[in-house]
């Protein structure tokens, strides 16, 4: 069985700035992390590679720095790593990053399964998977909570819903994003560390890609444009109140009740 993981690198702190004209995030030289979701989604593949002796490749979008999530990866247990990584890649709204990563798998070459987070941190729409799915014509199930069978031709898995618990049998190839509930991330080995440091990532540009219109991807490529990014007030005021145990708990019942958090019986 081939299994892709999608991976992104996300900043690693709130304190970001944003790019006024473009709408985007300036992410040259911010710390940066490997997306938290990604994490379920490649121990999800390694407990795949476990019982089934399967191939994990890891795909990503980003900068040259946004190899070092590869990295990681490959410390964790994945066996390949595929940077998509151009100038005119960036700006990408949810469609154009969408159809970008659809273009990358299809020049690796179309998996048995696609795992992905449920939604990265930094842009909490859930939506990318999905539609990379449905750019590759292959079925899609969203929200997995546990897989409970696996062969080379179908997956069983369960998912998480609003009301209900659903259980669905999906055909290969396909995708899924899963849930933070479905394991446990494992540590990165320092001993793959050692072993992988001379592996060689792939770097896809545009003109690696089976189509090569421009307009389809970055900014040019992206229907949604964002107006205005501004990082929300920080609430600083603190106020320090001192008293007995029962003093306190008065006047923090007074001072919810003068909030409307509360209201007296």
């Amino acid at each position: 069985m081939n299994i892709i993981v999608c991976v992104k690198q996300v900043p690693g702190t709130s304190e970001v700035k944003v790019d006024e004209k473009t709408g985007v995030l300036k992410r040259d030289g911010v710390c940066a992390k490997i997306n938290p979701y990604d994490l379920y989604a490649l121990e999800t593949a390694m407990r795949i590679k476990a019982a089934t002796g399967a191939i994990v490749r890891v795909l990503s979008m980003g900068p040259p720095q946004a190899a070092d999530v590869i990295r990681e990866s490959f410390m964790m247990g994945a066996d390949e790593g595929f940077l998509m990584s151009d100038r005119r890649f960036a700006g990408a709204d949810v469609l154009a990053t969408s159809y970008t990563l659809s273009q990358g798998i299809r020049k690796i070459g179309v998996p048995d399964l696609i795992i992905c987070g449920k939604m990265t941190t930094d842009g909490d729409t859930a939506q990318v998977g999905p539609e990379m799915a449905e750019f590759l014509g292959i079925p899609h199930v969203a929200n997995v909570r546990r897989i409970t069978s696996i062969t080379q031709s179908c997956l069983t898995v369960e998912m998480d819903m609003p009301s209900c618990v659903e259980i669905a049998d999906i055909t290969c190839p396909c995708l899924i994003t899963v849930e933070k509930g479905i394991n446990q991330p494992r540590l990165p080995s320092f001993r793959l560390k050692l072993a992988t440091s001379g592996w060689k990532i792939t770097i896809l540009t545009m003109e690696d890609l089976p189509d090569r219109d421009a307009l389809h991807y970055g900014l040019n490529g992206s229907p949604t444009q964002v107006l205005k990014v501004f990082p929300p007030d920080a609430a600083t005021l603190q106020e320090f109140w001192r008293g007995t145990g029962p003093e306190l708990a008065d006047r923090i019942f007074d001072r919810l009740k003068e909030l409307k958090f509360t209201m007296e019986k």
